[in-house]
């Protein structure tokens, strides 16, 4: 049996304007959330202590971080390498260069000759020694259409038609490593992908580039012992049959308020052929809390809101408070007030949201399929509106002067014609 943790999508660097400065540091609190929250995941490593450690990509929100970002990254895996823990990363679509074309921010490890890091930027097989055995880790990094085909192969085709032939090229190729596999070996499949039965999470928003959806079926091989999934934030596993298990641990910290109400985590496993378990391993990451109220048609404005606050646990949180109210409450709004309600939150924002004065129940004999004659339809318009009974008849006869003049115009072109 060999014990290894998966976790994946770090993004260490995102979600600043969650955070503010410690002024203790000089960092964004937000990173130093991402930090804690990795070193936990390495404690686990260390203290357990497992034999491989493998991450499913998107180590940064892009592939240029800042010096102190990479820093705050290497830092903590350093301690594996200190550990003789090997390691695998696995290069996900935040962590390429345009698009793969200049490189990925990862492979300055495999550069470096880091002792026990593998760097998986391409569809290849590694064989890795633990102390516990060996494992085979087929890597299969984030890859776009260009990766496989050329334009001109693609001309022409529907979207549709684009995805299955992907789909079927990279099925060839997985076909050439699944054969040069030693059977008598456990193997991991770790690949940053969309599988197209998994629920999305912030990815959708984050995404760089146009990767494609590739069916469960070329991930669930009896040959396989785990199928390691990178990419999508939130935890799931796909395969409930768990032969293999095919597993997204999801991000290891909340990236931002699409997030909300997911768990965070890593996933630790314990590898043997054909019997193969894991754990879902929850991280007590930072709460985001959205209080949102509407107070348009409230008595007490202001007092609502607070109410609205005081339900909501917000020490130390991330909040957003959303109210809705009409344009002539804004007066009646207190800032002050929810500031100091809201002072026990780490961060937060307040959202006034002006409900239109304009949107009004739409007219029955309006609809977009009723045919009517165009005064017929400003009659009836006007019949609905009380506000515009005053200006009612100044506005039907300048529309009958409009419509007068313009079949007049009309007739004047069609007789020089």
């Amino acid at each position: 049996m060999i014990k290894i943790l998966h976790l994946s999508d770090i993004h260490m660097g995102s979600g600043f304007s969650h955070g503010r400065i410690n002024p203790a540091t000089g960092l964004n609190t937000r990173l130093e959330d991402f930090v804690n929250t990795l070193a936990l995941c390495i404690d686990h490593a260390l203290t357990d202590p497992v034999d491989l450690v493998i991450f499913g990509g998107d180590a940064f929100p892009d592939a240029t971080p800042p010096p102190y970002v990479q820093e705050a990254f290497a830092c903590q895996f350093r301690r594996l390498v200190d550990a003789n823990i090997p390691t695998v990363l696995l290069v996900g679509n935040h962590d390429q260069h345009s698009q793969g074309l200049g490189g990925a921010s990862l492979n300055i490890y495999r550069t470096l000759g880091v002792p026990g890091f593998v760097v998986g930027d391409t569809l290849t097989t590694h064989s890795i020694q633990t102390r516990n055995g060996k494992v085979q880790v087929i890597t299969l990094p984030w890859l776009t259409r260009s990766t496989l085909m050329t334009r001109q192969e693609t001309e022409g085709l529907s979207l549709a038609e684009v995805n299955q032939l992907l789909t079927d090229r990279l099925q060839v190729v997985i076909e050439g490593e699944i054969r040069r596999l030693d059977p008598n070996v456990p193997t991991i499949l770790l690949a940053h992908l969309m599988a197209d039965n998994a629920t999305l999470g912030a990815e959708r928003l984050l995404a760089v580039g146009k990767g494609f959806t590739l069916p469960l079926s070329l991930l669930t091989r009896p040959c396989f012992d785990y199928v390691a999934l990178g990419h999508v934030h939130k935890h799931q596993n796909l395969n409930k049959h768990n032969n293999p298990p095919v597993i997204y641990p999801g991000s290891i910290e909340r990236v931002d308020f699409s997030e909300e109400k997911e768990d965070k985590g890593y996933v630790m496993i314990e590898l043997e052929q054909g019997n193969t378990t894991w754990e879902f391993c929850p991280l007590p990451v930072r709460s985001f809390r959205t209080i949102e109220v509407d107070i348009s048609k409230a008595e007490d404005p202001q007092g609502a809101i607070l109410k609205a606050i005081a339900k909501h646990d917000i020490q130390d949180a991330v909040v957003r408070l959303i109210y809705k109210l009409r344009s002539e409450q804004l007066d009646v709004i207190e800032n002050a007030a929810l500031h100091t309600a809201l002072k026990a939150a780490h961060t937060y924002t307040i959202q006034p949201e002006l409900l239109s004065q304009l949107a009004r129940p739409r007219v029955p004999e309006l609809t977009a399929s009723s045919s009517i004659d165009p005064m017929e339809a400003l009659k009836t318009y006007l019949n609905n509106r009380e506000d515009l009974k005053e200006i009612a008849a100044t506005m039907l006869e300048a529309a009958e002067k409009l419509l007068s003049d313009d079949v007049e115009i009309w007739l004047e072109g069609a007789a020089a014609d």
